[in-house]
């Protein structure tokens, strides 16, 4: 795999636009077959609505790129058959969860969830939810998960400007820190708290990381690309 490369920017612009895919409509019947398997593994996941993006460019601190919608069985299959059509990528939004105390806050993800085990910020797969007036509104999405999957509130916290897209081959991750004004171990067990509240929360357990050696195989890379260059940073 490619080394991360981090692009700092201040702005994104993400339009969403009607475009047919042709992995998707060449090889629609494997691709259900695929998604069919995975459903008998983890039965809770479904095959909603989802974007990816295409065309992406990083010029004087702004990201454009063009989004277009697919199934997630499709997506699915992309992912785990690495990817071959490369002029598609992943991009997402990410809340790079800080403490008080500078440690970093991340969530693993259950076993029902489609991507069990692995342990990351809060964020998610861009949807029809996440569209507003033509274009991909990812500080939404980001907000939106972290509500989702934490319960923090705006109350809670304070969004620095700005974005670290972390670009390691076919993904583009958007990570905007979000300073809690709490210590870790106070917003592991807030978040801890309302997960306990949940009948099937998509989070399974919370991890704090405060410096390299916290950091874990089961991370992504390009969230240990991110950490690694946060605590060298300070």
């Amino acid at each position: 795999m490619t080394s991360p490369v981090i692009h700092r920017v201040a702005t994104l612009d993400l339009a969403v636009r009607p475009i047919v895919w042709p992995f998707a409509e060449q090889r629609r019947v494997e691709i259900a077959a695929h998604f069919a398997e995975k459903q008998r593994e983890r039965p809770k996941i479904w095959n909603g609505r989802v974007l990816l993006g295409r065309d992406a460019a990083f010029s004087d601190g702004h990201l454009t790129a063009t989004y277009f919608e697919t199934d997630f069985a499709s997506f699915l299959a992309w992912r785990d058959w690495g990817f071959p059509d490369k002029a598609v990528f992943n991009g997402f939004g990410m809340g790079a969860l800080r403490a008080s105390d500078g440690a970093f806050i991340m969530g693993e993800m259950a076993p029902h969830t489609a991507n069990a085990g692995r342990i990351y910020f809060p964020s998610g797969t861009p949807d029809l939810d996440d569209v507003r007036d033509g274009a991909l509104d990812i500080p939404g999405s980001v907000v939106r998960e972290l509500d989702e999957e934490t319960g923090l509130t705006a109350a809670d916290y304070r969004i620095e400007p700005g974005w670290h897209c972390v670009v390691t081959g076919p993904t583009i991750a958007m990570l905007q820190v979000i300073n809690l004004d709490m210590p870790g171990d106070v917003a592991r067990a807030r978040i801890e708290a309302n997960l306990a509240r949940e009948a099937e929360p998509e989070l399974s357990a919370i991890h704090l990381v405060r410096g390299t050696s916290d950091l874990r195989p089961s991370m992504p890379r390009f969230v240990t690309a991110f950490v690694e260059q946060q605590f060298a940073a300070h």
